[in-house]
Formats: C-alpha cells, sequence, structure tokens
C-alpha cells in the first residue's frame, strides 16, 4: 500500500458563530476567573475561603471541571474588585449556562463523570482529531459495531442497558450530521476492518464509511497495518479545538476505565505531534477511499 503525505493540518480553522454548550461555558467562566483571580494578586486560597470552599474547588472551577453557582461566582467578582453591572451580568449568564443540563446526564448512571465531561466538549467543539488503536473511531462505527463493541467492553451489562449505551453513541454521531457540524479528522487503523469477524457487518461498516469521508467536513485517512514506521500509543487518542479563541485544545487519552484530560499547550502539543505524524504515514483521503472501495469489490473472505 502506497502512502501518502496528508494535506496540511488546519487547526487554526475556526466557524464564526459555532454553539456553547455547558461544557465549553464552564471552561469560559473558569478562564475567566482565573484571570480575574490572578490580575488582583489574590490567592487561590483566599479564593477558596471567600466561598467557604476548598483550594480544590477553585482549582476545579477555573479548569472548568466544577459546578458553578451564581452565589459563588458573585462572590468571587466582588472579591476581585469587578463592580461593572455589565460585566457581572455577562459572567453570572456564563454561570448559568454552565450548569444546564447536558444530553448526557440522561446516561449518568451509564457515564463515569469524565465521560459525561467529554460528551460536553465533543458536542461543543470546533475540530474533532481522532484516533483508535484497533477499532473504528467511535463517531464513524456504525450501530451494528457499536453494539458488539459495547458486548464487548461490557460483558455482564443487561440488553436494556446495552441498547442505552448503544443509544449514547448514536446521539453523539449526530453531532456529524447537524448544519454547525464540527470538523472531523480520523485515522482509521486497517487492523481495526480485520476485528469485523461477521462479513456483513464489515460490507456494512465500510460502505458507512465511505460515505462519511465523502462529506466535506469530514475527513478519514486509513493507517496501515505496517506503515513502515513503528507507531506506538497505548489508546484512544482524541483532540478537540474550540471556536472560542479563549478556550485551548483539549487532549483526550481514553483508558478502560478512566480517562486524561491535558488542557496546558506543552502538555498537548506532543499529541498534535504524534496526531500529524499518524496523519503523514496513513493513505491520503482519497485513497483511503479508492482502498475501503477495492475491499468492496473483492469476494468473502479475500480480504482476511
Amino acid at each position: 500500500m502506497e502512502i501518502a503525505q496528508a494535506r496540511p493540518v488546519l487547526l487554526s480553522d475556526r466557524p464564526a458563530d459555532p454553539p456553547r454548550g455547558p461544557a465549553v461555558a464552564r471552561i469560559m467562566l473558569g478562564t475567566q476567573l482565573r484571570r480575574l483571580r490572578q490580575a488582583r494578586g489574590v490567592t487561590a486560597d483566599t479564593a477558596a475561603h471567600a466561598i467557604r470552599a476548598s483550594h480544590t474547588k477553585i482549582s476545579r472551577m477555573e479548569r472548568g471541571r466544577g459546578a458553578f453557582t451564581e452565589r459563588d461566582v458573585a462572590d468571587l467578582l466582588t472579591l476581585y474588585g469587578v463592580s461593572d453591572h455589565g460585566q457581572r451580568g455577562r459572567l453570572l449568564a456564563l454561570a448559568r449556562q454552565a450548569n444546564a443540563a447536558e444530553w448526557a446526564q440522561h446516561y449518568r448512571d451509564l457515564l463515569p463523570t469524565w465521560g459525561q465531561t467529554y460528551l460536553g466538549l465533543e458536542q461543543a467543539s470546533s475540530l474533532i482529531r481522532t484516533y483508535h488503536p484497533q477499532l473504528v473511531p467511535d463517531l464513524l462505527q456504525t450501530e451494528q459495531v457499536t453494539r458488539s463493541v459495547v458486548r464487548l467492553f461490557h460483558p455482564n451489562a443487561s440488553a436494556l442497558d446495552i441498547e442505552r449505551r448503544v443509544a449514547v453513541q448514536m446521539t453523539r454521531q449526530e453531532t456529524l450530521t447537524r448544519p454547525d457540524a464540527p470538523r472531523l479528522w480520523a485515522v482509521l487503523d486497517q487492523a481495526a476492518l480485520g476485528q469485523l469477524v461477521d462479513y456483513s457487518a464489515l460490507r456494512a461498516q465500510i460502505r458507512h464509511l465511505i460515505t462519511m469521508a465523502r462529506l466535506p467536513h469530514i475527513t478519514v485517512q486509513m493507517l496501515p497495518i505496517y506503515p513502515g514506521e513503528q507507531v506506538a500509543i497505548g489508546g484512544p487518542l482524541t483532540i478537540l479545538r474550540f471556536a472560542e479563541p479563549e478556550i485551548p485544545d483539549i487532549a483526550h487519552l481514553q483508558h478502560q476505565t478512566t480517562a486524561l484530560y491535558l488542557d496546558r499547550d506543552e502538555d498537548v502539543q506532543p499529541y498534535r505531534t504524534l496526531m500529524d505524524r499518524l496523519c503523514v504515514l496513513a493513505v491520503s483521503p482519497a485513497k483511503t477511499i479508492t482502498f475501503l472501495t477495492a475491499i468492496l469489490a473483492q469476494p468473502e473472505m479475500t480480504y482476511r
């Protein structure tokens, strides 16, 4: 399989007026509160004391990870010397947005806290770059493949829980079909197709990949089984970019029972470099579609 250079990664592209969900509102508010605190020379401990909380809570709030109450935000604004009614009103409005319910909360009995956080960030992003070793990326799986993956990772789940987990996945994918859909750039591990033991499921998945890859806001590249260079990555990697310039890129590293979020630029940069390298090693988007189309033309078992 020929290796082709990928087109340049355009991480600077931003839509003009994207939706702002609770997850993004939390990050924006936390960022503003941190800047106000630092500009005033107030320590995190002093801020925590002002709202009858701990240093940890202030840290979580400023990173957009914690809950916000309007009372806490109002007290912090007073501590930071923010008296302008307009500015206070805008930040308190952000606090209300940050506390709005997200669709993932309907599945909170199935999802860990970090999972709910990620789904909110994913839906609010403007660009999603993702790679999942040995599995078709979540946002590109067919319902049949998703159901098989859910059963694999949750062997003791009830039939109802399995269907609810599948519903979560299908709801996530609706993000890609809305008018203001984010751009998706997915690197597909060729080995992932070999994991599909059901030939009809394989063909359906490939047809779906081709359909999605032809959409103008979706790019799919195939990473060959033997790309000619060692690619070491421990698990699924996703880098999210947001339209709001004050929100940093977030690298999401998923593990079996937990996940790691990185938002400091010096921490995210190595994963940007890794993702760039994966795109260079992968087959070009056009040749990926050609390769997938050729698989469909093969008789059963030829691809194995």
